[in-house]
């Protein structure tokens, strides 16, 4: 048997995929492995922030195109990244177990305190409007590209400093980086931020899947994720949410697009319904 696993080529999306692979390749030893990479809409898109140009779906389209056209047989993502409403001829398959999902600040290489006079640098509403508020008389600016280059505009002094997914940095080997951690409270992260979603064609099985996901980071994405599409969270709203397991019970945190936040819980195998019902409560207390 053999599957051709799709992936971006960047080498943060490369490694989480090869995290992939290594767990079928541990489950079934005998089925052959091709990594099959290909440059998206969103990473050619450099010069302008993602809500300018489409919003996160840049990220999938080519992805989406490879899997309907056969040209792969499974994809591979960040779970962050990935738009709320997926195509039903292309569902998710599963959610893999959760890296840290806390968001870090990256200084420039041997500084270790933060300019005043530069900004920043940060992708997304969600972490500006949050850093507005632990650092209100620093500016933000917004930054693109893929870590490495982003880390290159940091060092060659275009920023004061950056905001990336932790997740994203220890997959990458570049936990060093790291200046200091921001909590789940501080900065709540978004939806499925830290876990992998593998996506299939509808109508095929690989039991070798079985290998990749995990109990929490589904209960977790689920529930995150329901959360963002009930308030119609895109890639341009600030919308987050943040879940943990504790036993049988999912505690829930999540932020609507004005920065307000309310907190839910319950049993995790409601985990859809959690997410939906405290983005309703929420929408009701705005109104």
């Amino acid at each position: 048997m053999k599957l051709r696993i799709g992936s971006r080529e960047s080498v943060l999306a490369v490694t989480q995929s090869e995290l992939v692979m290594e767990a079928i390749r541990a489950f079934d030893p005998s089925i052959e492995l091709e990594l099959v990479t290909m440059k998206t809409t969103g990473d050619k898109i450099l010069d302008r922030t993602l809500d300018k140009v489409g919003g996160k779906g840049l990220f999938v389209r080519e992805l989406d195109a490879a899997l309907l056209e056969g040209r792969v047989d499974i994809t591979v993502h960040s779970c962050k990244d990935l738009p709320m409403e997926t195509d039903p001829r292309l569902p998710l398959a599963g959610f893999s177990k959760r890296e840290d999902p806390r968001d870090a600040l990256v200084l420039p290489a041997g500084k270790t305190e933060l300019d005043p006079s530069l900004p920043i640098g940060c992708a997304s509403r969600r972490r500006a409007i949050q850093l507005a508020a632990l650092y209100p008389d620093m500016e933000v600016a917004p930054v693109r590209g893929n870590v490495q280059t982003r880390l290159r505009k940091l060092d060659e002094g275009q920023y004061s400093a950056l905001v990336l997914a932790s997740a994203g940095l220890k997959r990458l080997g570049l936990e060093g980086r790291i200046a200091r951690y921001f909590t789940a409270e501080e900065m709540i992260p978004a939806a499925g931020q830290g876990i992998l979603a593998v996506q299939t064609r509808a109508g095929e099985n690989y039991p070798c899947l079985a290998a990749v996901t995990d109990r929490e980071g589904t209960i977790c994405a689920l529930a995150e994720r329901a959360f963002v599409r009930m308030l119609d969270g895109g890639c341009s709203s600030p919308v987050a949410a943040h879940g943990v397991v504790d036993g049988d019970t999912l505690i829930l945190t999540g932020m609507d697009e004005n920065g307000r936040r309310d907190r839910i819980s319950g049993p995790v195998t409601e985990a859809e319904q959690l997410g939906e019902t405290l983005a309703r409560r929420m929408k009701e207390a705005a109104e």
